[in-house]
């Protein structure tokens, strides 16, 4: 590998690491199924946190309003 491959696999995996922790915690205060968030955070990114904002986020902000 050469070292431009490898900066980008680490990045990758801090960035992905980074998503998972991100919404375990915030599914943990939502009080929201938060290991399965973090592992679904785990498996790739941009999609699972897009899917967390859509499917979490945007309802319970809909919730607060009302």
């Amino acid at each position: 590998m050469s070292q431009n491959e490898i900066f980008i696999v680490v990045f990758a995996y801090l960035v992905v690491l980074s998503q998972g922790i991100f919404l375990f915690v915030d599914a943990k205060k939502r009080g929201r199924l938060a290991w399965m968030w973090g592992l679904i955070g785990l498996i790739t990114a941009p999609l699972p946190i897009l899917c967390y904002y859509f499917f979490v986020i945007k309802p319970d902000r809909k919730k607060r309003r009302l």
